[in-house]
């Protein structure tokens, strides 16, 4: 999920190079959504992971 993020930063990154603000903005805004779902996903992840591997 991290690399689509880091794919729509590029896009982004191109897209302002060449004058594209729109996209540009849509790609960084797609961008940051991706990366704050992905560490969220993360975080449950990493909580439920403790709480199951403390159980013997």
């Amino acid at each position: 999920m991290l690399g689509w993020a880091l794919t729509f930063l590029v896009i982004a990154l191109i897209a302002a190079v060449l004058g594209f603000g729109g996209i540009a903005g849509t790609a960084v805004g797609i961008a940051k959504i991706i990366f704050f779902v992905a560490v969220v996903l993360f975080l449950i992840s990493a909580i439920f992971g403790g709480i199951r591997g403390r159980r013997i």
